[in-house]
């Protein structure tokens, strides 16, 4: 049976910064290290996220534990809704589903969502667990890579 995560935080950018950054593969990476290091397994440096494209990664867990190969399939790339929804696997988790979802507050604040819906038959309560940790760290990671940002456009 599946079970669901969601994680919010409010984050230090407006949400066309954010929704920018967002669809840079070198932000995910940022983002994710150490839980979890990906690259692209064509090789691609600067790849940007496409609706109805299926992006391949070579996933290592906590950046040195060999994970499979993990695939991001973009179902929802929206940025009128702000949204972007995508099914994702690999051979330890078939069903990682993971939908962003932001909410402008004002010009400097936004809410950020993430949910996740895992299907990992025994092992879900343990990919739960890890994963409630993982997007923890992922949203203060994109505080601290937010925080920065604003600074340079700042100077």
């Amino acid at each position: 049976m599946s079970k669901f995560i969601c994680k919010n935080s409010i984050f230090p950018a407006n949400a066309d910064v954010i929704w920018e950054k967002l669809q840079s593969f070198e932000s995910l990476k940022y983002v994710a290290a150490p839980f979890a290091a990906f690259e692209m397994v064509d090789g691609e440096k600067n790849m940007q996220w496409e609706c109805g494209k299926t992006f391949r990664l070579n996933f290592r867990l906590f950046g040195v534990i060999p994970f499979g190969i993990h695939s991001i399939y973009i179902c929802t790339l929206d940025k009128e809704t702000l949204t972007i929804y995508s099914n994702e696997s690999n051979p330890h988790v078939p069903i990682w589903n993971h939908r962003i979802q932001l909410e402008p507050i004002d010009d400097n604040r936004t809410k950020y969502t993430d949910c996740i819906e895992i299907e990992a038959g025994w092992k879900t309560g343990i990919i739960c667990v890890w994963a409630k940790a993982f997007y923890s760290h992922r949203q203060r990671k994109w505080k601290k890579l937010l925080t920065k940002v604003k600074k340079n456009a700042e100077r």
